[in-house]
C-alpha cells in the first residue's frame, strides 16, 4: 500500500496536458527538441564523479544486523554499500 501524497492537490490541468500533440509544441533555437545526449548533459553535471554500476548479489547477513540497518530508515542498502566501501578504502 502506498502512502497518500502529503502535498496539496495538483493544480496542473492534466486533461489539457494529455490533449497536446507533438505538432502543437513550438520548437526554436532556444528550445530545441531534446535528444538523449541533451538530457544526459542535464543529468551528468561537470565536476561530479560518475556513479559506478551496481552488481546484483545475494548476501546473507545476520537478521539483527539487517533489522538494525532497516530501522535507520529508507536507503539501508545504500548505507551498507557506503560502509563496505569505507572499509575497502581503509584496507587498501
Amino acid at each position: 500500500m502506498s502512502k497518500p501524497s502529503s502535498s496539496s492537490k495538483s493544480k496542473t490541468d492534466w486533461a489539457r496536458v494529455r490533449a497536446v500533440r507533438d505538432s502543437d509544441i513550438a520548437l526554436s533555437v532556444e528550445h530545441p527538441e531534446a535528444s538523449a545526449k541533451h538530457i544526459v548533459r542535464g543529468i551528468v553535471r561537470r565536476g561530479l564523479k560518475p556513479i559506478p554500476p551496481k552488481a546484483v548479489i545475494s548476501l546473507r547477513v545476520d537478521a539483527d544486523v539487517l533489522d538494525w540497518f532497516k530501522a535507520q530508515g529508507p536507503g539501508y542498502q545504500t548505507r551498507i554499500n557506503a560502509l563496505l566501501r569505507a572499509y575497502k578504502e581503509e584496507a587498501a
